[in-house]
């Protein structure tokens, strides 16, 4: 079972996307539920979200001006997608840090080499020349992607001489 942040945000949701959908929107109603995400949230970036709408909800009430009453319904908008990123399901391990390549590995990728394929000293130094035409730095790319490109292709030729970092 999913956890979630905060347990009001299945209501803040419903009542959000109530509001949002409205023929007319009602700014105050929006603005006192947008206050109190702000205020009650555990969320930070939910309780940015609501804090950086309100001003201009605020100024969307009993005002007629066409361009106010786009930013509040944008603002609102932004509010509701950042409670939709928190209450989306989410697969896998949550947190989790992303496994670390090896050296191996991160050089087939700079060269752009699928990573399980067993490969020649020809193939890798095709995709070397291939990479290198457009990192070259007469070519306009930088000195040290040249230079990690050379690097990379080094430690996929003699694969024994370089330990992972």
């Amino acid at each position: 079972m999913m956890e979630r942040l905060d347990p009001r945000i299945d209501s803040w949701k419903l009542a959000l996307e109530r509001l949002r959908s409205a023929q007319s929107a009602d700014f105050a109603e929006a603005g006192r539920l947008v206050a109190e995400i702000a205020r009650m949230s555990t969320d930070t970036m939910l309780r940015q979200a609501a804090e950086q709408a309100l001003p201009v909800l605020r100024q969307a009430i009993d005002n007629h001006d066409h361009g106010v009453t786009l930013a509040a319904q944008r603002r609102l908008a932004v509010v509701l997608e950042v409670v939709h990123d928190l209450t989306a399901p989410r697969f896998g391990r949550r947190n989790a840090m992303p496994k670390q390549l090896s050296t191996e590995d991160r050089a087939r990728k700079l060269l752009g080499l699928p990573l399980s394929v067993q490969l020649t000293c020809e193939d890798i130094n095709q995709a070397y020349r291939r990479a290198a035409k457009g990192m070259h730095p007469d070519r306009g790319g930088s000195t040290q992607a040249f230079i990690d490109l050379a690097a990379a292709r080094d430690v996929l030729i003699h694969p024994g001489a370089h330990k992972d970092a």
